[in-house]
């Protein structure tokens, strides 16, 4: 296809000084030696190889892709190279380094950053306002405000975003930007964090070509000019944006099938006797030639594929890759080290950043407080209609006494209903610690502080319907006594979401088992 010189969705000479903090000077090279990655059958209970024997090898400046049909483990691959987890209980060997030195986690998180598949983004946050917390996480505090500013409304500019800066990212019940405008936040915000190795799973998941084209060539001019290297999985790109990667690593059923220069591929093949046919796409017909999935001869297609793997182990671009990996022995590079604490964000202030952020998604998201404010209302009014204007009377002891425990019992139970809020911060939490921006400490107490003020308006509002309705004992001591009951009870039902959501991750999992643990608190009286 062809790109019009006047398409906007990136600039084309954005690439300036006010890019110049991406500049790598640190990694020359990354490689990865015999990655292979093991899991047993469910039914045979033998291993399988998702990966066997992957070697490769990018280079400062290079930007590689890596393909294959579902199911061939790129995106295992990726996270393997990223330091990830490759998959539950999975067997791992690999030998990584950065050059040709092994380097710690802690370290690789400060060189490197990743761009998840799924979009890790706030729904009820601005587009600019995503990517102020994405500098205040990742930017060192010796970096002025009007230096955050230039590099946000230039990555803006950059990915044509500067019409929707002000543009929620969007919830389910707020519509906001499209999805492939959330594709390119996504990019953006990990580009303001100056890593000098980039990952990218599926960055043109959501695009149409043009944009595709357009991110992917921003993203290979960053890696040009300031020598980042970017691996990127990809699935079928047009032949415009295939053109725009130095080096291809094709996979299909673990293996290699190519791993080089992409304007070697057409080469390679017709050299195996795979000709490709005149005004084709390069990606789709390598892409179709190792994918034996659709294929209506099933032998025929296995046959191809082991003599493309073995022709592969035998070339001699093969042998080529294995040299230029051991190459790097003989070859004098820095060190990489990890960045002093200079260059990271002051971790005093990480849990502040975090609070200010969920403060904005707390009072914009009507599904993490707004509905529980209204449900609460809703039984405080059911409450103090069951006990209307009790009499102060010996005989309404028990009254009294059953107003009180399901006054408890329904803040404790109506809790659950903050679970759906807390995932969508637990799966942006473990992402964004993946990548190095803060650790569990500083989540918890953001996590904790945050809910206080938004639990205890709750509890005022519950208690001012409830306590007056009921005709509880009417002075203020009373009434304040009442309200702090309700707040640590509410409080501690809370907790326990939080603690049984982190531990079981799983929506309809996690409801279920707080709900089975507050009715505990029932019979043995921990609610009273």
């Amino acid at each position: 296809m062809s790109i019009s010189n006047n398409s906007h969705d990136v600039e084309k000479d954005a690439i300036g000084t006010e890019f110049a903090h991406l500049t790598n000077n640190v990694v020359q090279s990354f490689s990865w030696q015999d990655v292979t990655v093991t899991v047993n059958d469910r039914s045979s209970k033998k291993p399988i190889d998702i990966l066997s024997s992957v070697s490769g090898i990018v280079e400062a400046g290079e930007v590689m892709a890596l393909m294959g049909p579902s199911g061939s483990g790129k995106t295992t691959l990726l996270n393997v190279l990223a330091h990830r987890a490759a998959m539950p209980k999975a067997t791992i060997q690999h030998h990584l380094s950065i050059n040709d030195e092994p380097t710690t986690l802690a370290s690789f998180r400060k060189l490197s950053s990743y761009v998840e598949q799924e979009d890790a983004l706030i729904g009820s946050l601005t587009v600019r306002e995503t990517m102020y917390f994405a500098a205040q996480l990742a930017l060192s505090s010796s970096i002025n405000k009007a230096a955050r500013k230039e590099r946000i409304s230039s990555l803006l500019a950059s990915f044509g975003l500067q019409n929707q800066a002000n543009t929620l990212i969007g919830t389910p019940i707020r519509k906001g930007v499209s999805g492939g405008q959330k594709r390119r936040v996504s990019v953006a915000s990990q580009l303001i964090t100056s890593p000098k190795i980039l990952f990218l799973d599926e960055p043109t998941s959501g695009l149409d070509s043009a944009a595709s084209y357009e991110v992917m060539k921003f993203v290979r001019d960053v890696a040009k000019k300031y020598k980042v290297l970017v691996i990127a999985s990809i699935h079928q790109p047009s032949t415009t944006t295939f053109k725009l990667f130095d080096k291809l690593m094709l996979l299909s059923r673990g293996k290699v099938v190519y791993n080089g220069e992409v304007k070697k591929v057409k080469s390679y093949f017709a050299g195996l006797g795979y000709e490709m046919p005149l005004y084709t796409n390069p990606a789709e017909f390598v892409i179709e030639l190792v994918n034996t999935d659709f294929s209506d001869n099933i032998d025929a297609a296995s046959t191809r594929l082991t003599h493309l793997h073995t022709s592969w182990v035998n070339s001699i671009d093969a042998a080529s890759v294995s040299t230029a990996i051991r190459s790097t022995t003989t070859t004098t590079h820095p060190t990489p080290a990890l960045p002093d604490h200079s260059t990271s964000a002051n971790p005093l202030t990480l849990p502040l950043t975090l609070m200010h952020r969920s403060f904005i998604k707390s009072y914009r998201d009507v599904v993490a407080y707004g509905i529980r404010i209204a449900m609460y209302m809703g039984l405080a009014i059911m409450m103090g209609t069951i006990w209307l204007r009790l009499a102060p009377l010996q005989s309404n002891i028990q009254a009294f006494t059953n107003a009180i425990f399901f006054g408890g019992a329904f803040m404790s139970f109506m809790a659950v209903a903050y679970i759906p809020a807390f995932l969508e911060d637990l799966s942006l939490y473990q992402k964004e610690r993946a990548n190095g921006l803060y650790g569990p400490l500083a989540f918890t107490i953001a996590n904790f502080f945050v809910g206080l003020p938004y639990l205890f308006l709750i509890t005022i509002l519950f208690s001012v319907v409830s306590y007056w309705l009921g005709n509880f004992n009417p002075t203020a001591e009373g009434f304040w006594m009442w309200v702090l009951w309700l707040f640590l009870d509410l409080l501690a039902a809370e907790s326990l979401v939080v603690f049984l959501a982190s531990l079981i991750p799983i929506f309809v999992v996690a409801l279920a088992a707080t709900a089975f643990a507050n009715g505990l608190w029932m019979p043995t009286s921990f609610a009273v």
